[in-house]
């Protein structure tokens, strides 16, 4: 009589089976594989592609414009804030360059042809930024003239020169010319660099034959030539990378080129949270803050003013008035936190964008409100800027190209006379 295996003999399931060589060899899956992986792709990400190429083209735009809409505002003025005739004189503004090292060249001489031509080439340098037209040089350019103004002059201008100052630092480490600009359209043309670049060696050798002349000239210091003369450098070699690869050498200029970018995107971030902070942590400690009447005091002073009507219409409502000192208030300090929240990120930059608007229009404050805005431009969601991006392509394609030729109807092609003295012509 066998037994069963619920009266404790062992029946032939319970016989162990032997195990094979291969199973009892396979490894155990590693708690540390997971994180290895995302470490991978991560690096992977960072060292192959260049990640928000289209937020750092609305910065490198915004900036631009900003700057040089606020140069040409400011052109009937431009001796008086930064040339000959600036209350901040000659003698003292060499003496602060001495004594810090900054880069300035309109202490390069005193003669008003040479502001004239600085300023007109800051002008110039801004127009080509917006476009993206060379941005690599343009934006080394577009930092020094930006240097040379406010050098200059150190008591001119408000927040938002300063922070046009970090941003024009910062734009040169990024490939902020990815999209948005005539240097993708001219890659879009010819993507295997096979067309002759006439162009490019011609600034190149121009701007090597400036930095040589400032330099035997001894208008510049030794550190800023040996930083110009190196930015210099970098720039001849990557052009001649995009057309002789020479192996991996190409492939080591992008990772490079792509590391530079994002650490650029990141310090114009971290700048950007900073202002914030720092704004909204200081407003915190003040007691017209804290009592939320802060927004009634600018809004009463005629030099912030430009609308009175409507300064003093608002500052009237004294409740309005607190919910927007304690609504900015609240903004300015949540907003580095809220990046660990896409939605909440996204609802704060558009609060923050009503914020800037609202002080151009009630303080006069416009190329401040700007400056802000394109910082604020590093956080907009690809989404949206994708979509600004069809739109503007549609809009393009309506519109009429000068010199295009107009389609001919039907009734025209049956009746040749008619083309001739019709509405639409037949002639290109």
């Amino acid at each position: 009589m066998t037994g069963s295996p619920s009266q404790g003999t062992p029946g032939p399931a319970a016989v162990p089976r032997p195990r094979s060589p291969a199973s009892s060899a396979r490894p155990r899956p590693s708690r540390l594989a997971a994180p290895r992986a995302l470490l991978r792709t991560a690096v992977a990400r960072l060292t192959g592609s260049t990640l928000g190429t289209r937020q750092l083209a609305a910065v490198r735009i915004g900036v631009a414009a900003t700057w040089g809409g606020y140069l040409l505002r400011e052109w009937p003025h431009r001796a008086e804030l930064y040339g000959p005739g600036s209350a901040w004189g000659w003698d003292l503004a060499r003496q602060l360059v001495d004594g810090n090292g900054a880069f300035t060249a309109l202490l390069w001489s005193r003669g008003e042809v040479w502001f004239t031509f600085v300023y007109v080439l800051a002008l110039l340098v801004s127009f080509l930024l917006v476009l993206g037209w060379r941005t690599r040089t343009m934006s080394v350019l577009f930092a020094l003239t930006v240097l040379s103004l406010q050098n200059r002059s150190v008591f001119v201008g408000d927040g938002g020169d300063n922070l046009i100052h970090l941003l024009a630092l910062y734009l040169c480490l990024t490939r902020c010319g990815q999209v948005w600009s005539l240097d993708a359209r001219r890659r879009a043309r010819d993507p295997e660099g096979v067309r002759p670049d006439r162009v490019g060696p011609w600034l190149w050798a121009s701007l090597g034959a400036a930095l040589l002349s400032a330099r035997l000239s001894d208008r510049l210091t030794p550190g800023w030539t040996l930083t110009l003369a190196a930015t210099w450098a970098a720039l001849g070699a990557w052009w001649f990378l995009e057309r002789h690869p020479l192996g991996e050498t190409r492939a080591l200029a992008d990772v490079l080129g792509n590391l530079l970018h994002h650490a650029g995107s990141l310090i114009i971030m971290a700048e950007t949270c900073l202002v914030y902070a720092t704004a909204g942590w200081y407003k915190i400690q003040g007691s017209r803050w804290q009592d939320g009447t802060a927004v009634y005091y600018p809004l009463e002073l005629d030099s912030f003013s430009p609308w009175p009507a409507l300064s003093h219409a608002l500052a009237a409502h004294g409740t309005l008035i607190t919910l927007l000192t304690y609504a900015t208030v609240f903004a300015q300090v949540a907003f580095p936190f809220s990046l660990l929240n896409r939605r909440a990120k996204n609802v704060l930059i558009i609060v923050l964008a009503a914020e800037h608007l609202g002080i151009a229009v009630l303080l006069g404050l416009p190329f401040f409100s700007l400056a802000m805005l394109a910082a604020d431009a590093v956080f907009l969601p690809t989404g949206f800027l994708r979509a600004v991006e069809r739109g503007a392509g549609r809009v393009t394609r309506r519109a009429p190209r000068y010199g295009a030729r107009r389609p001919v109807r039907t009734a025209d092609r049956e009746a040749p006379g008619r083309a001739e003295t019709g509405s639409v012509s037949a002639a290109p």
